[in-house]
């Protein structure tokens, strides 16, 4: 698995991406071929400054391997703790030399091998060595064998046979169980091996970052948990180049108060992906918009927990009366952009192999709709809702944040269900209930995103749809289910496995629990000083790197 390939954010994904990740200033017409960057080679920035950003929660747990961590668990731990693989704008992995002098692959019988050379000078910050143990420990915690281990998947590790050492310590030999289609998907994180007990992996992390666990060009200078700030300066125990930025700052911020906040000169980068905040950047001057393909995936959620969403018929009636043209429409409104409806969540249109699963099984009929909810013997009433034994179909949308352009989708979605005899009850929260609403299971109806963070999709399939899965919280999926996603991760050619997939999606979303709504282009409005930052598609680069021009 990469199981922080997929992560669970906010639905408009508006957050500025934070390892490298924007350069021509706007004009108007969004382009997202590649990746918006402003890339600068070292020497053209100076030495110093920070850089400081908003971000939409700073979640309690820091333990990225947890299956609590977000998006925004991942954007952190990847300033202070190893990261192992770099991915261009289009998703080709190459090692970070700092930790892998190599990484070789290759089919010894009918098993994928993969040998990692760990560079000597690796070492976390409390002066243990980076070595085979904490790959041990990685796939140990990960691999889904020890049901004490709250991890978020187990996709990729569980069919990892063994972990050993090599020819000493710094040599990692990585066997897999039959032929495995994406290698370079694991182990581009690691987990210190004092952090594997199930006690420290499952609570130790909760408010606490553990920054002598890490490693790497930062470290965490201050956390203020109360106030959601989170300081990074540079680590004085790191071997390789020094970062050009002195500090790099994380403030946990509502939408609305982070875009003031840039145009008042406090922070440094926002996400502008929505047309108010487009319209009241393009004003100021000294900005550049950088924008890119984004490889991230809104979706509307069922709680399939809840007693009125239990039943199948319903829920495909709420899928049948959802517009999703109007909702992207209105998404989309002032960005100067369109795209086609999605139809997978394990790959994007612009990914080969991809296809529109959901063609077939849901499409906008709000007559089917109002006919499905008739046969589940919800009769309308006086007032237009619909009741059945006294009970009113009446369902609960959380809307996370003060983001305008949420407020509106919301407010759309409930019109929208309101002309089938739904009445949809929109409940304001703040972002910082983003995790609470997630993991408890707060919602009826819940829109929500995943964002990838390497290209390997089909890889994670399990995460959205098994039935164990704690991405999965809709709460869907069946044994059948859970098995023929099983066989299809068993195929070890990538497009043979990305075909199988399809066929397993398209039956996956017959079970109405997960609706994808849109994509979008992710846009950055950044001072156009900063460099090596901005709209980076699946980007993952040196953070040492990003500062300021001279």
């Amino acid at each position: 698995m990469r199981r922080w390939s997929r992560f669970i954010t906010a639905v408009l994904l508006t957050i500025a991406c934070v390892t490298g990740c924007g350069a021509a200033v706007d004009s108007g017409a969004v382009k997202t071929e590649g990746a918006s960057l402003n890339p600068q080679p070292r020497e053209n920035l100076e030495d110093g400054g920070s850089l400081t950003t908003a971000i939409t929660e700073v979640s309690p747990q820091w333990n990225t391997f947890h299956a609590d961590a977000s998006a925004y668990t991942l954007s952190l731990w990847r300033w202070y703790n190893p990261v192992l693989a770099y991915f261009s704008p289009d998703g080709r992995y190459s090692p970070n030399p700092d930790y892998l002098t190599g990484v070789r692959t290759e089919t010894v019988g009918r098993n994928t091998v993969v040998t990692y050379t760990i560079n000597p000078k690796a070492f976390f910050n409390d002066g243990t060595p980076i070595d085979y143990r904490a790959f041990v420990e990685t796939w140990r915690t990960s691999r889904g064998v020890d049901d004490r281990y709250i991890v978020s998947s187990t996709d990729g590790y569980s069919q990892i046979a063994s972990v050993t050492r090599g020819v000493d310590d710094r040599e990692v030999i990585v066997r897999f169980d039959g032929v495995y289609a994406w290698p370079d998907g694991l182990f581009n994180v690691v987990l210190h091996p004092k952090a594997t007990s199930p006690e420290v992996y499952n609570e130790g992390y909760v408010r606490q970052p553990h920054p002598e666990w890490g490693a790497g060009p930062y470290t965490v200078s201050s956390y203020d948990a109360d106030n959601g700030t989170v300081v990074f300066e540079r680590n004085p125990k790191w071997w390789g180049r020094p970062g050009k930025l002195d500090r790099r700052i994380f403030r946990q911020m509502e939408s609305q108060a982070a875009l003031n906040a840039f145009q008042n000169g406090e922070i440094d980068a926002t996400g502008v992906a929505a047309k108010d905040a487009r319209a009241r950047v393009l004003t100021m001057n000294g900005i550049d918009i950088r924008t890119a393909a984004s490889p991230q995936q809104a979706l509307l959620v069922l709680n399939l927990d809840a007693p009125i969403l239990s039943d199948r018929v319903v829920r495909e009636a709420v899928f049948a009366a959802i517009d999703r043209q109007t909702l992207a429409r209105i998404r989309f409104t002032g960005l100067n952009y369109t795209e086609e409806l999605p139809g997978s969540l394990s790959l994007y249109p612009f990914q080969p192999g991809y296809e529109d699963n959901l063609a077939g099984v849901v499409s906008y009929d709000p007559g089917k709709a109002a006919a499905l909810l008739e046969e589940a013997g919800w009769r309308e009433g006086g007032d237009g809702i619909r009741e059945k034994n006294g009970k009113r179909l009446s369902l609960v949308l959380p809307n996370v944040g003060d983001d305008a352009t949420g407020a509106n989708l919301s407010r759309a979605l409930q019109a929208i269900l309101g002309k089938v005899g739904v009445d949809l009850v929109v409940q304001q929260r703040p972002s910082s209930d983003f995790s609470a609403v997630v993991v408890n299971k707060e919602f009826d109806l819940f829109m929500m995103g995943f964002s990838s963070s390497d290209p390997f999709g089909m890889a994670y399939f399990c995460q959205v749809w098994c039935s164990d899965s704690q991405f999965n919280p809709a709460g869907a999926g069946t044994p059948q289910l859970d098995a023929q996603i099983r066989a299809m991760t068993r195929i070890g050619d990538p497009m043979a496995q990305i075909a199988a997939g399809n066929k397993v999606e398209r039956e996956a979303f017959a079970q109405y629990s997960n609706l994808p709504l849109f994509n979008g282009p992710a846009m950055v409005a950044v001072k156009e000083d900063l460099a090596n930052y901005g709209a980076g598609q699946f980007y993952v680069g040196p953070i040492e790197d990003i500062g300021w021009e001279k």
